[in-house]
């Protein structure tokens, strides 16, 4: 019996395969494809783009202003929906495509879903070469697309419409499966994306990925139970897999029966809310003075869905390698062997879920979890009021800098607020459900640091690819996975420059986002850095060629664009703009100005290996150089 079929296009079977895709998580079954976020130009618009204008079937098609700008915006969504939801992405040939690359690695890193549809040259090659295509002497098959492989966990080039079959079935298989999750990228060949070809009808059913929560074996189990059991200060590092796993009630319950404190990854943050008392807070180089003495102490270490980056782990010098025994819960095969730990490759709510079970008369020798968070907290309560003008203030971060060029500042941006006590002002005025976004710069310390949670999932830092111009696309992608909470995006005004088209999709949209500019004339993290390893500042300041600070408008800017804007170089300027952006409608941004200098600086002997150089005419950096040694005398070396 022959099979019925259906003549489509290559694009237009793409898009009715989508809408036939569902992911069923704890006999949840919900669609998994919400929808597409395109840029079109000549190699898109007449194949996918006809097809999407035609019969999107329920995608909700959106346009985007940046192809970098718009997958964050798709990362910032699918990491909101704990990867049960994603958005495709899809571009022109040439340029437009080849600006998925640095989205595509932060997707990449973070373990996000996303599909990424770049047009490509001619599988015909008839007109060859096309406008916008590269020429490569060693292989006429090479194209810009090329340039995704490394950041795709799945990467296709669909030459023929019935090829795109078998490419859709493995692409789903990752971008569903936890333990493979990453972007895909299907290349759409201008002429294959509109050839037609008798599809199968059964092709096109309806499709429901099945996410299985993986148990630990009987061998796992006996083995974490007696090094448990062994261990007096075992401490839980809450990474992203436990967010995604939704593993957070057995880690607390885990946490309070056995009086076990958890600190936090830069994905973990907001798994548990800090309102829970066990909870010390982000741990590592941007940790809290809590978390980090707590980890000092352990004697073992539970790792829920951590990669163990060099932040989180002060790049192997946060723990005792000596007295530091290592679990790791992890799906990823990879993740969990490191640090030789005793790996558990299971779902971390599962795994927990027997702890809780089998664990029996155990309890932690933690007896100052309440003080070590009082100290923080105290702590967070001084960096809430720094006063510039007071006769013992020096700046938080090297005092090197100098007074006097901090005096600089002052006149120049017409401010002396510090940019914790901004932070902190923010988080705590704006709604307990509010979503805060942020990446790359000195806000990543701040936040992790000082931003208190008190509802789960509100926290969400990109720092796994520290991706600059993250922010405020993702913030967008937040808002559309939570439409009825407020979204804020923490951004830099470096970060901001870098990328920042998406605030314009959002007002195109009607999608409100808030955007907290910290504006500190320059990329105050790289040049704490310079400065606190010895060095000169170097090209990392804003200033004219003839030495003066820059004073940009940045809420100028934003009102070009129809934002609602507001300037604040005060707390009480602050607090009345972020109470006024609270009751709008449009998107708002608050151009903040801050001195550098001011932000938070590491706790507890937190330390971060960089490229010291071994040889350098400045002392100082000599003395850099020769500290770094020692430090890696005290380093786990695998």
């Amino acid at each position: 019996m022959t099979e019925q079929t259906v003549r489509l296009t290559t694009a237009q079977a793409l898009v009715k395969f989508l809408n036939q895709q569902y992911i069923e998580v704890d006999q949840q079954v919900t669609p998994f494809v919400e929808g597409v976020l395109g840029i079109f130009g000549h190699g898109n618009v007449l194949g996918l783009g006809e097809a999407l204008a035609t019969d999107p079937g329920h995608l909700k098609v959106y346009q985007g202003h940046n192809e970098q700008g718009m997958t964050s915006t798709a990362i910032g969504f699918a990491r909101e929906k704990l990867r049960h939801k994603i958005y495709a992405v899809t571009a022109s040939a040439g340029p437009g495509s080849a600006n998925f690359v640095t989205a595509l690695g932060n997707a990449y890193a973070n373990g996000i879903p996303v599909l990424a549809l770049p047009a490509d040259t001619f599988a015909s090659r008839q007109p060859d070469p096309v406008l916008q295509q590269i020429e490569v002497d060693s292989s006429a098959a090479t194209t810009t697309n090329d340039a995704l492989k490394p950041v795709s966990k799945y990467w296709d080039r669909i030459q023929r419409p019935e090829q795109l079959m078998s490419a859709l079935l493995k692409a789903f298989e990752v971008l569903t499966d936890p333990l493979q999750a990453g972007p895909v990228t299907i290349c759409l060949p201008q002429d294959a994306e509109a050839e037609a070809f008798d599809y199968p009808v059964s092709f096109f059913q309806k499709r429901v990925h099945h996410v299985k929560r993986v148990a630990p074996s009987k061998q796992e189990m006996n083995d974490m139970l007696s090094l448990i059991k062994k261990s007096q200060y075992p401490v839980i590092f809450v990474g992203g897999g436990a967010k995604y796993s939704e593993a957070a009630p057995e880690i607390q319950s885990f946490s309070e029966k056995f009086n076990v404190p958890l600190v936090e990854t830069a994905s973990g943050k907001s798994a548990i809310p800090n309102t829970f008392a066990n909870n010390l807070g982000g741990v590592g180089i941007l940790g809290t003075s809590a978390a980090n003495k707590a980890v000092m102490q352990a004697d073992l270490i539970i790792g829920a869905g951590s990669r163990y980056t060099d932040f989180t782990t002060s790049s192997k010098t946060g723990f005792d390698p000596n007295q530091t025994a290592i679990i790791n819960i992890n799906l990823n095969r990879l993740q969990a062997i490191k640090f030789d730990a005793l790996p558990v490759f299971a779902d971390i709510k599962a795994t927990f879920a027997q702890l809780n079970q089998q664990l029996t008369d155990y309890r932690s020798h933690f007896n100052q979890l309440a003080e070590l968070k009082q100290e923080w907290n105290e702590e967070r309560q001084r960096l809430a009021q720094v006063d510039y003008d007071a006769p013992d203030f020096t700046p938080e971060i090297d005092d090197s800098f100098g007074k006097d060029h901090l005096d600089e500042y002052v006149q120049a941006l017409g401010t002396k607020l510090s940019q914790p006590e901004a932070v902190i002002a923010v988080n705590d005025h704006v709604a307990q459900d509010a979503i805060m976004v942020a990446a790359a710069g000195s806000l990543p310390g701040d936040v992790h640091r000082l931003w208190n949670t008190s509802t789960a999932n509100t926290y969400h830092l990109e720092y796994g690819y520290s991706m600059m111009g993250y922010e405020i696309a993702a913030a967008l992608g937040a808002k559309r996975a939570k439409p009825d909470q407020e979204v804020y995006a923490l951004v830099g005004d470096g970060s901001f420059l870098m990328l920042h088209t998406e605030l314009v999709t959002a007002l195109q949209y009607g999608q409100k986002i808030n955007v907290i500019l910290f504006d500190n004339s320059g990329y105050g993290c790289i040049n704490n850095l310079q400065l606190g390893h010895g060095g000169r500042s170097f090209m990392t300041e804003q200033m004219t060629s003839q030495g003066q600070i820059m004073n940009i408008d940045y809420a100028k800017v934003a009102e070009g664009y129809g934002t609602k804007t507001y300037r604040a170089t005060t707390i009480p300027e602050l607090l009345q703009a972020l109470a006024d952006a609270q009751q709008q409608t449009t998107s708002t941004l608050i151009d903040i100005k801050v001195l550098p200098k001011t932000m938070t600086h590491d706790y507890d002997n937190a330390w971060w290996h960089v490229g010291d150089p071994e040889v350098s005419v400045l002392p100082t950096v000599q003395e850099s150089y020769q500290d770094t040694q020692e430090h890696l005398k005290q380093a786990f070396l695998y």
